[in-house]
């Protein structure tokens, strides 16, 4: 984190007049964000699904960005009070964390009401909602004292959680990981429009991973960032983020996980006639 954060504020040093270097303290950004979250930095480190755990969440927060535990990597809401308790046990005095709380579509939802609860029972002080419509959830944040920050994939569903009454936005560029919709409409665009569109603070997800992206996300008139694949190289302990890691090519790059969906069903349909076919065989090979 401090590395990121000086490579934005004060890529070079102070000339050889024999001066040390200006301290990171002087070097701090106020944004509307970190007046908004109570942090140092500009810095979130995104929900991801079995990576935001405690302990990575409690370092992220401990070096002055916001860090966030992911509610559904917990099975139940009680496992997910757990993690919010170690989480809190980890963190230093006054420092801040938010939990992930993602509305997805599914025949057998979870218990949202009860993760919900357990949020607001355990004092969390900011949410991030994300997936489908929020405005439910955001009254019930909202009413026991709980930040909000949304994240949208456009302009019109930002405005619509503004409306609704998020405190901050977090606009998700076609570089995010996870989902970031199906415009395809980075953030130079989409950051850009924000900053005509919106009146409450955001912050900008995908692609950030410096200072100076950090920096080029400011000069478009975002109040910080949400990085989620930076934060993956330093959780070691989630097998998830060794994988994805690992796939990266050589350039960086990482495959969209949606897109090698059809191929990863062929696969599984082919292993699953192979094996079909060995077990009608007299011999089962």
């Amino acid at each position: 984190m401090r590395e990121l954060f000086r490579s934005a504020a004060a890529p070079r040093r102070l000339s050889s007049l024999g001066r040390r270097a200006r301290d990171l303290d002087a070097m701090v950004l106020k944004t509307r964000v970190t007046e908004l979250l109570k942090i140092e930095h500009p810095i979130i480190q995104g929900g991801m699904h079995h990576v935001g755990y405690a302990t990575l969440a409690a370092a992220v927060s401990n070096a002055g960005g916001l860090g966030t535990v992911t509610a559904l990597t917990q099975r139940t809401p009680e496992l997910l009070r757990d993690e919010i308790r170690a989480c809190k046990a980890l963190l230093k005095p006054g420092k801040p964390f938010a939990v992930n709380f993602t509305l997805l579509p599914s025949l057998a939802p979870p218990d949202y009401g009860a993760y919900a609860q357990v949020i607001v029972d355990e004092g969390v002080p900011v949410v991030e909602t994300a997936g489908r419509n929020p405005g439910k959830w955001i009254a019930f944040f909202k009413k026991h004292g709980v930040t909000v920050v949304h994240k949208c994939v456009a302009i019109k569903h930002a405005l619509t959680a503004q409306r609704l009454g998020a405190d901050c936005i977090s606009m998700d560029g076609f570089e995010c990981a996870g989902h970031p919709g199906e415009d395809d409409v980075g953030n130079l665009v989409l950051l850009a429009k924000a900053r005509t569109a919106l009146t409450i603070p955001y912050v900008a997800s995908g692609g950030v991973g410096t200072g100076e992206q950090l920096a080029a996300c400011l000069a478009l008139g975002a109040d910080g960032v949400n990085m989620g694949t930076r934060f993956m190289a330093v959780s070691t302990g989630s097998l998830i983020a060794i994988i994805f890691l690992c796939r990266a090519g050589p350039d960086g790059r990482t495959p969209g996980a949606m897109n090698q969906c059809a191929s990863f069903l062929a696969l599984n349909k082919g292993l699953a006639r192979r094996r079909a076919r060995a077990a009608a065989r007299p011999d089962g090979d």
